[in-house]
């Protein structure tokens, strides 16, 4: 299985704070997650401070499984 996170940061990556706010969606989803049962279809929207979605998680099967 893999873990994919993607995460548009727009034409100015977050106005320019983009690694503040890449930080503040991994620590949320990573206290989030024991909420999943971490398996094949598993995922979510994924929204920056400002509350916009910017993307999402899954849990996707891995090449060769």
């Amino acid at each position: 299985m893999k873990f994919v996170l993607e995460v548009e940061m727009g034409e100015d990556a977050f106005g320019g704070d983009a690694a503040r706010e890449l930080g503040r969606i991994l620590r949320y989803w990573g206290g989030n997650l024991h909420h999943y049962d971490l398996k094949p279809g598993d995922g979510a929207d994924c929204y920056d401070s400002g509350f916009t979605e910017v993307g999402g998680w899954r849990i996707v099967e891995s090449a060769g499984t």
